[in-house]
């Protein structure tokens, strides 16, 4: 899929997601037509576009890479790659401090010079993802380290959907000026 362009957005036909912060919820769109809805966890330090901050960013993005397939359903992550093991309450308990990226990764690269790409404001360079987190994480909660937690199934359901190229908007609620 090709990166989508700001003066396409949202598009019109196809699929699309947007990221409500405040609500902490996910809708991936069908052109016009909402097809899906699940709650999420971003950034525990709320909206932010800057490097360092632990921010969830705002904006236009795409998927730059969809990293995953193949792996088992609760594979873990460190780095983009997986670490050869399978997330279970036992290997928490081994590791209660880990932050967890589970199952895939849909990595998100910003289209807004200035906003999200580029400089101290670059979501790709801020390793921002969507990803999954342990059953036990609550969702519609605000926990993350700037990322958009999903539990697995919810991911799994996505990454099927969300192939390189798919638009997602981030946004706060009453932030609707890009709808």
């Amino acid at each position: 899929m090709p990166t989508p362009q700001l003066s396409d957005l949202p598009p019109s036909r196809g699929r699309w997601v947007e990221i409500d912060i405040h609500e902490q919820s996910l809708t991936v769109w069908d052109g016009r037509e909402p097809v899906r809805h699940c709650r999420v966890s971003t950034g525990e330090a709320g909206a932010g576009e800057h490097e360092g901050s632990g921010q969830t960013p705002r904006g236009w993005h795409y998927v730059r890479a969809a990293i995953g397939a193949g792996e088992p359903q609760a594979a873990v992550f460190r780095g983009r790659r997986p670490t050869g093991e399978t997330y279970s309450p036992a290997l928490a308990a081994r590791h209660p401090r880990r932050d967890w990226i589970l199952g895939r990764i849909l990595w998100l690269c910003g289209l807004e010079k200035g906003r999200n790409r580029g400089g101290q404001v670059d979501t790709q360079r801020r390793y921002i993802y969507l990803h999954g987190t342990p059953s036990t994480e609550p969702m519609g909660v605000a926990a993350s380290h700037g990322c958009v937690r999903l539990h697995l199934d919810d991911l799994l359901d996505l990454f099927a959907q969300m192939p390189s190229g798919t638009p997602v908007w981030l946004h706060d609620s009453a932030d609707t000026s890009h709808r």
